[in-house]
């Protein structure tokens, strides 16, 4: 499975690029307003700084403007990925952007029949929202094991991508469940290499050897 980080911000970026523990990046509206930068400034500098797929969301709701959005994007750099909503004019979008190569990431998926349409439309990626749906009293990462399921026994190419990922738990269930990639934000990126007993072991080790001699 790919680990993608969630996240607009470059330091963050650099620092687990700088690990190897990512193969690409997801971002959306929220998160570059949170950077206060423009947006294609933004764009760039993750996308000269990650070699995998970096994913930029569209911000028009109707297929005409998004189709204008997709263009320009995937014209900036060859590993920029189409950001999405799974709407039916996303829909659409979506199919337009297969016929013309760019690649997409259909995004704000909630159920396995959305994902069928995103499927049929030939997206490169679909995103169903785990942390989201369990917010609403549904079981996210069920969702994700319905699509996985269906994509597998009809053939469908489109990449399961989990997003809206909360905790460690989230990223562990995915693993199990056969999604193509989970994205992260860095806290839960930091999140998987720790545990206490490492921290107990190490401070266990770095005690008995002050008793070494030289």
């Amino acid at each position: 499975m790919e680990l993608f980080i969630d996240t607009a911000d470059i330091q963050q970026i650099r620092e687990v690029n700088d690990m190897g523990i990512i193969d690409g990046v997801t971002t959306n509206p929220t998160l570059v307003a949170k950077s206060g930068r423009k947006f294609k400034d933004v764009l760039l500098e993750i996308c000269d700084l990650v070699s995998g797929p970096v994913s930029a969301e569209v911000v028009s709701t109707d297929c005409d403007g998004m189709m204008k959005e997709a263009v320009e994007y995937a014209g900036l750099r060859p590993n920029v990925i189409v950001k999405i909503p799974l709407t039916p004019e996303g829909i659409k979008a979506t199919n337009q952007c297969t016929k013309q190569d760019i690649k997409t990431n259909v995004t704000l998926c909630f159920s396995p029949t959305q994902a069928l349409l995103a499927a049929k439309a030939g997206a490169t990626y679909v995103s169903p929202f785990v942390g989201r749906i369990d917010d609403h009293s549904g079981d996210g990462m069920e969702v994700v094991a319905d699509i996985v399921s269906i994509y597998e026994r009809y053939g469908y190419k489109t990449k399961v991508l989990a997003a809206s990922i909360r905790h460690p738990l989230h990223v562990l269930e995915a693993l199990r469940l056969g999604a193509h990639v989970a994205t992260c934000p860095y806290k839960v990126l930091m999140q998987l290499a720790h545990h206490p007993l490492t921290d107990i072991g190490l401070a266990k080790f770095l005690e008995d050897w002050k008793s070494v001699s030289p």
